[in-house]
This record gives C-alpha cells, sequence and structure tokens, in this order.
C-alpha cells in the first residue's frame, strides 16, 4: 500500500511540531482524531478534512513563519514547497474563522484574495468543530471551554482576543451545524 495524502500529512506536520511545538503537535493529533470520527459524515472527502486537521497549525512552525499569522503562513508553505492538494491549502487557510483574525492583523485582503474559502461549508465547518471541541493538549472539551481557554491563554485585549470574541458566534454556529448533519446521518460525536 502507498502512502496516503493523510499519511504525507501526519510526516509534514510530525516533523514541523513534533520537537519544536510537542503541546501543538498534540493538540494537532487530537484534531486529527476528531476529524477521524467525521470521516462517515463528511464522506468522500474524508482525507481532505483529515489532512487539513493535521496540518491547520503547521503555521506556528519557526521555520515557516513569515506574517505571524499560523493561517496564512501554513497555507502558502503547503502552496508553495508542496503543491498541496487546493482544498486543503484552503482549508488551512481559513480554519476556525481566520479570515476574522486577518482583519483584526490587516491581513485580510491578503487571505482573501490567495485563499478562497472553500464552497463546502460542511468541510469548513468541520475543521472548526474539530479545532474548537480539542484543548492545547489534545484532549476533548467543549467550545464554551476552549473559547474561554484561548481568552485566558491570549488575554481578552489581544489580537487572538478580539478576534475570538468576534468569531464565537461563528464558532458556535459552526458547532452545531455539524452536530445537527451528526444526528442526521447517525455518526456519534
Amino acid at each position: 500500500m502507498g502512502t496516503t495524502e493523510v499519511d504525507w500529512a501526519y510526516e509534514l506536520a510530525g516533523e514541523l511540531l513534533r520537537d519544536s511545538l510537542p503541546r501543538r503537535w498534540s493538540h494537532t493529533q487530537g484534531v486529527a482524531a476528531c476529524a477521524q470520527r467525521l470521516a462517515p459524515l463528511v464522506g468522500g472527502h474524508a482525507e481532505v478534512v483529515e489532512s487539513a486537521a493535521v496540518l491547520h497549525d503547521i503555521g506556528y512552525a519557526p521555520p515557516l513563519v513569515e506574517t505571524g499569522f499560523h493561517p496564512l503562513d501554513g497555507a502558502r508553505y503547503l502552496r508553495n514547497a508542496h503543491a498541496a492538494d487546493e482544498r486543503v491549502v484552503k482549508l488551512v487557510a481559513n480554519h476556525t474563522y481566520a479570515l476574522l483574525e486577518a482583519e483584526e492583523r490587516g491581513l485580510r485582503d491578503e487571505l482573501a484574495d490567495e485563499f478562497p474559502i472553500p464552497d463546502d461549508p460542511l468541510l469548513v465547518d468541520a475543521l472548526v468543530y474539530c479545532d474548537m471541541t480539542t484543548t492545547p493538549d489534545g484532549q476533548r472539551t467543549t467550545p464554551q471551554e476552549r473559547l474561554q481557554e484561548i481568552l485566558s491563554r491570549y488575554g481578552e485585549d489581544s489580537v487572538v482576543g478580539c478576534f475570538i470574541r468576534r468569531a464565537a458566534p461563528h464558532i458556535h454556529a459552526s458547532v452545531d451545524r455539524v452536530r445537527a448533519a451528526a444526528i442526521e446521518v447517525g455518526v456519534e460525536l
């Protein structure tokens, strides 16, 4: 059996995060495990969602930091250095309402022009769900607890704090849509 896109994603993310950012690597593995649970929900896009889940935070890896905005830095690296699947790259670039944080950082036009939001809202919501129901240590959590953890880590008045407060209603809506879709098709979350 050959290497799949998902195998490649795990290998790359592990190389970039395992040693330099072990807690981020734990979070990444938890997000990927969540994506695996959502596979029946996203059907034929399961590998795309799992690959994006594994790669969503690689922009934090020190060698990749250019703008300091991890969704943009990670997506550019995937596109430029690896010619990765465009759907995966767009999901990484836009994960968890990144466009709102990009706006806070003055990078909205760059992100939107280079990496338009994917056309499939279920895939976007699935990645939001996985990211926002996983702690920094890779454990399952509620979106409320995750949002509070982010605010306490970064501070309410930080760029991330301002973004996460703006994004909170959208994040909750994404989580609710995934939960409703999972119930509809009988997927246990």
